[in-house]
């Protein structure tokens, strides 16, 4: 199932990268013919929209190699490692030369003629076309996504776990919007002669890009630091340990995702008295499979068994509470 979603990924940032391809090439040379400073600023979006597909085709590759001596828990980081490159892709070579691009707007005085306009407007009109087909293709992959998870679309997209499609969609999306505003930079400047709107629309895409590359680059940071699974989850995976009847209480409980599909569990247990060593080895095996039955997105699971003191029971009592605590706080 993983390999049928990477494939299908795949197949949305290739579209994505054929689509920003051949636009930032027709922006590019209708910026220069023009002259549009909003035309250039979505000539440099569409060539940073370029190299990140390049990026996260790159970490569909390198994420899926197998562990190793050196790597253990296997390359899932990889993903978002590639991920976060994008993001800083997204504000350096998009938002910061459309930045530029806005600010020397307002300091050029040079006429346009209504061929330069109609060009601009053409080259626009082209690539809001091929930016809304590849952003539709990514909105039909969330939605098929939502329906095998039994979401709606909106509760998929704040949830959406791969750092690969979130990005082709905040990319696709990000897109159409700078389109549209460089479509009405340009459009105003036509009707008016007053070149300040395309230099305004052009800042407006810088602010654009700067935003969804920090929005981006936060929600890598957090998963390469080391993020932990779903609360909802931690709090169903810690009431399955209390019912086992070999276990008295579960003194800690910390999880770490490892990948899109691959997530570490770590508990450790005090169990009840009188349990012969062979019983006790039979019982872990038998919790562990039962965790990664019902939730095999943990594929790597510690249980460490500990003699309980007072204090591990008090941090027990406070661990359950925010466990709980944050179950319900959690966006459903």
């Amino acid at each position: 199932m993983a390999k049928a979603k990477d494939q299908e990924t795949k197949g949305t940032v290739l579209i994505a990268l054929t689509a920003n391809l051949v636009i930032a090439a027709a922006k590019a040379v209708g910026g220069l013919v023009t002259g549009s400073p909003a035309l250039l600023s979505e000539g440099a979006h569409s060539v940073a929209d370029s190299l990140n597909e390049v990026f996260l085709l790159a970490s569909l590759k390198r994420s899926s190699r197998e562990p190793d001596a050196q790597h253990p828990f296997g390359y899932g980081k990889e993903r978002f490692f590639w991920s976060l490159l994008a993001a800083v892709g997204i504000f350096v070579m998009g938002g910061c030369f459309s930045f530029y691009q806005g600010i020397m707007a307002f300091h050029e005085h040079e006429p346009e003629s209504s061929r330069s306009f109609l060009i601009a407007i053409a080259v626009l009109v082209v690539a809001l076309l091929a930016e809304g087909a590849s952003l539709v293709r990514a909105l039909l992959q969330v939605r098929r996504a939502a329906r095998g998870s039994g979401r709606d679309v909106r509760t998929e997209l704040r949830a959406a776990e791969d750092p690969t499609l979130r990005t082709v969609l905040a990319e696709d999306s990000t897109a159409v919007l700078g389109v549209l505003l460089a479509l009405a930079g340009v459009g105003l400047h036509w009707a008016t002669g007053n070149r300040s709107y395309e230099a305004y629309a052009s800042l407006g895409i810088a602010v654009l890009l700067m935003y969804v590359a920090y929005r981006l680059g936060k929600d890598c940071r957090d998963s390469l630091i080391g993020e932990a699974a779903d609360p909802a989850v931690r709090q169903k995976v810690y009431e399955l340990l209390m019912r086992q009847p070999e276990i008295d209480t579960v003194t800690s409980l910390l999880t770490m995702r490892l990948g899109l599909d691959s997530t570490l569990l770590a508990a450790r247990v005090d169990l009840v008295e009188g349990i012969d060593s062979e019983t006790l080895e039979e019982a872990l095996v038998r919790i562990k499979q039962t965790i990664a039955d019902e939730y095999p997105e943990f594929d790597q699971i510690f249980l460490d068994i500990v003699d309980a003191s007072p204090r591990d029971r008090q941090h027990a009592r406070r661990m359950r509470h925010a466990l709980r605590q944050a179950a319900d706080d959690a966006p459903s």
